[in-house]
């Protein structure tokens, strides 16, 4: 009979920790909706108790997605954590607290410089703590792939007498590999069957040694129910195990792995993208499953042996994952009905009627000066206009601009609006860019060092919607700004007023 494996997504938890990946509440909500759609089993929302807007991100998502979807956060074994955690999720349907706590003697002796039974009680008490609030805790020990497997055990079998119902087996800093990990699986399962078969096994790989994927399916190949995982491997320095990796690879071997997960894996392509648009980070062309040549062939030989049969090269359908193998252009003169049906073929809502005209108005926009539009445009237009900031009237917005690049002399005119307030400004900079900027800083009065500049095409044609990411830093701290037009330059203008608003909503949560 074969297992039914849950899938937990930390893409919004782990996956936000990534450098210059920060979301605000509504592309978090955004990427929510998208997990629901996936159909993964559990979502962990953030740290609510890193930040009131962490945690309002984590209540909210409780909110839009909780009544079908298991919704956790992260705690450390403290009560304050741990409160923090259920007064966020607790209006979700089937709430879960994910306690964490390290296990390896270095974590033991150097990150919390106590003896092994004083952590070992830290851990009972906050799980004994946290069975009083919510029936379902996940205990995390961190680190586990490093750590003495007694003293490992030893803690498993006490938070579980405390009520811990999942324990979870990290390779916190990717060091594990696969047999090794597999075995350590194995032996923690078969002690755990004996101790409290309703007890949930599950792990969370990081991919240091490029490894995450593989040792993921070879803990499921040894016992393991539950895998923890983000879309595109996002995560802490190399990242996590990649959802799309470990539900494919399942998939394509379910008889080798005897399990299967309730993933609707075409939904998988967009998701992917829907999560390289909002944190800005791309994803590489030869990344399996969904990079851009995933199903891309080349090779004669290849192309050959596909003409005669996709399978002579072809292990899974590009259609499984919600890859089209065909797309549909539009032009000004598609109409209502063409665009719409687009807009839904991704997985975005249109019931809206206000909202939906507002959309189309700025898709003829885009198709009159394009002339072809194509899927990555009309995808990046709705993501775009979907995570508009609801507070804008607050922030600035750019009304118009001329810059003028020479080798002598280059300078850039701009006027900003910021809700009746209305400003313009000039400079003069060592190119287009720099002077561009020049003049909006003297205008917004921050103290700004661009840090990252960084310029991508979406799609084809001399007309190609372009995309600008920027990382600026304010008094110590790096904002993230990303904007796209088929104008590069007032995309670049537009990236640095979405970081420089970044840093206005920051401001304005600080004086609250």
């Amino acid at each position: 009979m074969k297992r039914k494996i849950m899938v937990f997504d930390t893409t919004l938890r782990d996956g936000e920790q990534v450098p210059g990946a920060k979301l605000n509440l509504h592309q978090k909500i955004e990427i929510a909706q998208q997990l629901k759609r996936l159909n993964v089993d559990i979502i962990e929302a953030g740290f609510p108790a890193s930040s009131a807007g962490d945690f309002q991100a984590v209540q909210e998502i409780a909110r839009s997605v909780g009544n079908s979807v298991s919704i956790t956060a992260l705690a450390r074994a403290v009560k304050s954590d741990i409160d923090a955690v259920y007064e966020s999720i607790k209006l979700a349907q089937n709430p879960l607290i994910h306690i964490v706590l390290g296990t390896s003697n270095i974590h033991v002796e150097k990150k919390f410089n106590r003896s092994k039974d004083a952590v070992l009680q830290m851990g009972v008490d906050a799980v004994k703590y946290a069975k009083t609030l919510l029936p379902q805790v996940q205990y995390s020990t961190e680190d586990a792939s490093r750590s003495d497997f007694e003293y490992l055990w030893k803690t498993i079998e006490a938070v579980v007498k405390a009520g811990a119902t999942m324990i979870n087996v990290p390779d916190t800093v990717g060091y594990a590999v696969p047999e090794e990990f597999g075995e350590l699986i194995r032996k923690i399962n078969e002690r755990l069957k004996n101790l409290d078969d309703r007890v949930i096994l599950s792990v969370h790989c990081h991919n240091d040694l490029g490894l995450a994927t593989a040792n993921t399916l070879s803990a499921i190949k040894n016992g393991a129910e539950k895998v923890e995982c983000t879309i595109n491997g996002l995560g802490e320095r190399a990242g996590n195990a990649s959802l799309e990796e470990v539900v494919m690879g399942l998939k394509v071997r379910e008889n080798y792995f005897n399990g299967y997960t309730d993933i609707n894996t075409t939904e998988l392509h967009r998701t992917s993208r829907l999560v390289s648009h909002l944190t800005g980070l791309d994803v590489q062309v030869n990344k399996a499953i969904t990079g851009e040549n995933a199903f891309a062939h080349s090779s004669g030989i290849h192309q050959d042996g596909l003409l005669k049969d996709k399978r002579v090269y072809e292990i899974m359908s590009p259609e499984e994952v919600g890859a089209d193998s065909m797309e549909l252009i539009l032009t000004a003169r598609s109409g209502r009905h063409a665009f719409k049906n687009t807009v839904e073929r991704m997985g975005f809502d249109t019931s809206d009627a206000e909202d939906f005209e507002q959309l189309f108005a700025k898709f003829l926009t885009l198709a009159d000066a394009k002339k072809e539009v194509y899927d990555h445009d009309v995808f990046y237009l709705v993501t775009n206009h979907r995570t508009v900031e609801q507070s804008s009237k607050q922030l600035y917005e750019l009304e118009s601009f001329q810059v003028v690049s020479n080798d002598q002399c280059p300078t850039a005119a701009v006027k900003l609006n910021k809700g009746s307030e209305s400003m313009k400004g000039s400079a003069v900079g060592d190119g287009p860019i720099d002077a561009l900027y020049s003049a909006i800083k003297t205008l917004v009065g921050l103290e700004i060092e661009l840090k990252d500049y960084k310029i991508n095409s979406l799609s084809r044609g001399k007309e190609a919607v372009g995309r600008v990411n920027i990382r600026i830093e304010h008094q110590g701290k790096i904002y993230s700004g990303r904007a796209m037009d088929t104008d590069i330059i007032k995309a670049s203008a537009n990236a640095f007023l979405n970081g420089i608003n970044g840093i206005l909503l920051d401001l304005v949560k600080d004086e609250k």
